[in-house]
């Protein structure tokens, strides 16, 4: 293997796959990025077995091509390395079998590598007829639900994202038990199967980095595993055995209380009244509700209380008190781009429902905390 390739190319490709690198691999083959230079270009793999990212760089954008081959770089100072070179281009020479000289015109490294007929064999099937949709409409999916995932390994399918296709509806939920996103998306083509799988967020988490540019995304779905084609990589993610847990009871349909409040004015009160309580571990505010008046407070005893008022529009005059997450809320809020949200409630015990009033795709909703 000998070729010569722009700096700019290679490192952005490389930052891409060296995302499915796990520091927890005890595979070690796995620590490595498995390069492959053909006629057609150079493949860039990297995988952790439950992740794998593949990148082509097309011949056209390489340089130079003297010798084609294959070998394994060890991951661990490729990036740095090929970021701190000096000058535009990169130069790799495969020598004594499992050795790679990495060389600029004034520097040179001399890495260990390894034998790349060790490396597992890892299908990227495709489907005739993917699914596709619009990758920024697909990152704001990842971005209105994902945060709402749990990290608790106990009930490893909550710490995915559920996706659900019947016709031609997405619709997306996390959950961690204590507060629940769901988006819905109209799709461009219709589907006869329905589709119902929980992909790992932390996968999803790393393919929302890799979605830069706006751009067509294909989602090919298999029993066990899904594959992302986007621009010129190949993402493939193992999914979650089991089945999700059916939300769809758990969102109310009719409320007793429908407010109507500005989103920045109800996020900056929750915002500073969290300050008191941010020390705390759940960080509690307590909302309360009085006709056409709201007031957020939150109390801690050794430091004080502070208390924000807020003009709401309300369907009921009486009175409610509800206290939550601070934490859950704000990050609920940050999902919504109008001005105007609504904050759906039912009783001081029931989950708050919160959706923007003029876009009906976006549910959040929060479990309420008990405060007595």
């Amino acid at each position: 293997m000998k070729f010569t390739i722009e700096k700019k190319i290679l490192l952005d490709n490389l930052i891409n796959v060296t995302r499915a690198i796990s520091t927890k691999n005890i595979i070690p083959i796995l620590n490595g990025i498995k390069m492959d230079l053909t006629s057609e270009g150079l493949y860039l793999t990297a995988s952790d077995s439950e992740l794998t990212i593949r990148s082509f760089i097309e011949y056209k954008e390489i340089t130079k091509i003297d010798i084609e081959g294959s070998i394994i770089i060890q991951s661990r100072f490729i990036l740095d390395i090929i970021r701190k070179l000096p000058g535009d281009l990169v130069n790799f020479e495969l020598v004594d079998g499992l050795k790679i000289r990495i060389y600029t015109d004034n520097s040179e490294y001399n890495l260990n590598c390894l034998d790349p007929n060790e490396y597992p064999i890892i299908k990227m099937e495709e489907q005739k007829d993917p699914f596709i949709i619009n990758s920024n409409i697909f990152k704001n999916i990842i971005n209105q639900t994902v945060f709402a995932i749990s990290t608790q390994e106990l009930r490893p399918l909550l710490t995915g994202l559920n996706f659900k296709i019947v016709g031609d509806i997405l619709e997306c939920i996390a959950t961690d038990s204590y507060r629940l996103a769901k988006k819905i998306v109209k799709l461009d083509k219709a589907t006869d199967d329905e589709i119902n799988i929980v992909i790992p967020g932390k996968n999803i988490i790393e393919l929302d980095k890799i979605l830069a540019e706006d751009d067509n995304l294909e989602m090919h779905i298999f029993n066990n595993k899904v594959v992302f084609k986007y621009k010129n990589i190949t993402f493939q993610s193992n999914l979650l055995s089991g089945t999700y847990p059916n939300t769809s009871n758990l969102i109310p349909t009719d409320f007793n209380y429908m407010i109507n409040i500005n989103l920045r004015d109800y996020y900056d009160a929750i915002d500073r009244a969290a300050l008191l309580t941010q020390s705390k571990d759940k960080n509690i505010v307590k909302m309360s509700v009085n006709g056409n008046e709201m007031l957020i407070s939150s109390f801690a005893s050794e430091i004080g209380k502070v208390e924000e008022k807020l003009s709401i529009e309300s369907n009921n005059t009486g009175n409610i008190d509800i206290s939550f997450s601070a934490k859950y809320m704000l990050e609920a809020l940050r999902t919504f781009k109008d001005e105007q949200i609504l904050i759906l409630l039912n009783g001081e015990v029931k989950p708050i429902v919160v959706k923007s009033v003029e876009d009906e795709s976006l549910i959040q909703l929060i479990l309420p905390i008990k405060t007595y």
